[in-house]
């Protein structure tokens, strides 16, 4: 029988550091279709910013991740804030979106748009506040320990369902389908204390629960996750998105933010469960024997890693690459695009004309997907094939795989089987949120959401999937 049990754990330079980011209540706030409001009309919880700062003992190596509160951030304004972070390399400054729905869409390209002349001036000082947030993560940095666990959660529901009524493929909760419950935590330790700097918790399910009935700026499931942690450990969390393309929480699409927090509180236990279950830093648990008692029991101990061995807990590594995916031959073109979008505006006018409400806001759905579309469409760069940029970083016994755009569970869970002995952070909509979906190749043609508004071509994610498991081999040695 196997008489080791290893936790993965990391020595590196770590620091933490939070910031408070909701957008001014009036600002615009339409993120479904199906709203028939443009502006957010109050806060259920503060948007917030947590930045951690990781640095390798001998000081080659850095990595700043700092994840936000938002659902897509345009490309230049992530990058903006990427080159401003000063004593950190663009490179190594990873922003990452929560993907929460109930933030509201924070592009310029909405200013127009009620509530949207707010969009700029705010889209500003986010900028400035997470610079300012990283350089006091940065200045916070001290030696520390990090340790991985993991539990299971069942908030994230498989989201591709067939309606046989409809006949259609629709967008919710599929009672049959699999869906990946692997909450991974990593517990950050100062050294010489028994203090907690922070906590990441990295889990794939969209922040889908309040949808288009919402009104209010919020983090969904994310801010009540975030409390219950935090109420425990007395250190800022950092939640990062996991590959959820097809996942979304069972009970969603809702106005009540109380259904959010209960989501949320589902989530952070988990965490916290898994969080307590961490042993203490530098150590393995072992078999140690037999005892004669009523029966013959099997005890088992926690011991000191040897030092000799400690060493790869040190171990730092980076490699970043682009995997050109192609376009797929169905992609529409912009004036395709444009054509179905003054159809679509032509006949909310005739609704309205009728006082068809019903009609009006199918119509002014359909509008908006055109709308999206010709967004999505702007961002792709000319060419056959999208430059999609992958960053892979050892810490110690763990790899952060960082990556844009929104993929599959399949992406995590093939990934985790293949490198068992590794704890996995899969940090999805980082950097960009471009390409939009990477759906599994047996998706497409079907009708379903995800593969319809896709930009890439089918067994692209399995692509991806195979080049990141060889950066993977070859960042952990």
């Amino acid at each position: 029988m196997k008489t080791r049990v290893h936790t993965p754990q990391a020595r590196c330079r770590a620091g933490f550091a939070r910031a408070d980011i909701t957008p001014p209540v009036g600002i615009y706030h339409r993120m479904w279709g199906a709203a028939r409001h443009d502006r957010a009309t109050g806060v259920h919880k503060p948007l917030t910013a947590t930045a951690l700062y990781l640095e390798s003992l001998d000081g080659g190596g850095r990595l700043l991740v700092i994840g936000m509160d938002h659902c897509i951030l345009d490309g230049a304004e992530i990058e903006n804030i990427r080159t401003r972070v000063g004593e950190v390399a663009a490179d190594d400054v990873m922003v990452a979106l929560s993907h929460t729905h109930g933030s509201g869409w924070m592009s310029r390209s909405r200013a127009d748009l009620p509530g949207g002349d707010l969009i700029g001036p705010y889209l500003d000082r986010l900028a400035d506040t997470c610079v300012a947030l990283a350089q006091r993560a940065i200045d916070s940095a001290r030696d520390a320990t990090i340790l991985y666990g993991s539990a299971r959660c069942a908030l994230a529901a498989h989201r591709d369902t067939w309606d046989e009524r409809a006949k259609q493929f629709v967008c919710g909760f599929n009672t049959e389908g699999q869906a990946d419950d692997t909450v991974l935590v990593a517990k950050v330790l100062a050294d010489g204390t028994r203090g907690t700097l922070g906590t990441v918790v990295n889990y794939a399910c969209h922040p889908t629960t309040l949808a288009w009935a919402n009104t209010l700026i919020s983090p969904d499931y994310v801010g009540a996750m975030r409390e219950a942690i935090e109420a425990s450990t007395c250190a800022p969390c950092l939640f990062i998105q996991g590959a959820s393309g097809d996942l979304g929480p069972r009970e969603g699409y809702v106005g009540d933010a109380a259904v959010a927090d209960r989501n949320g509180r589902q989530l952070g236990f988990a965490a916290l469960s898994a969080l307590e279950a961490l042993p203490a830093p530098g150590t393995y648990f072992e078999y140690t024997g037999p005892v004669v008692s009523g029966a013959i029991l099997g005890t088992w101990a926690h011991r000191p890693v040897p030092a000799d061995e400690q060493a790869a807990f040190a171990a730092w590594g980076t490699r970043r690459f682009v995997v050109p995916l192609p376009y797929r031959l169905s992609l529409p073109t912009v004036e395709e695009t444009r054509a179905e979008l003054v159809k679509w505006e032509r006949e909310e006018s005739s609704a309205r004309a009728g006082n068809d409400e019903a009609r009006v806001s199918e119509c002014r759905a359909r509008a908006e997907q055109m709308t999206r579309q010709l967004t999505r469409l702007a961002a792709m760069p000319p060419g056959k094939s999208y430059p999609y940029q992958i960053t892979v970083s050892r810490v110690g016994g763990s790899v952060w795989v960082f990556c844009p755009g929104e993929l599959y569970q399949v992406f995590q869970t093939t990934l985790r089987a293949r490198f068992p002995d590794l704890a996995l952070v899969i940090s999805t909509v980082t950097n960009d949120w471009q390409p939009g979906y990477l759906p599994t190749a047996s998706s497409y043609d079907y009708g379903i959401y995800q593969e319809i508004i896709a930009a890439v071509a089918p067994g692209s994610l399995e692509t991806v999937i195979e080049v990141v498991s060889r950066e993977i081999k070859a960042v952990a040695g």
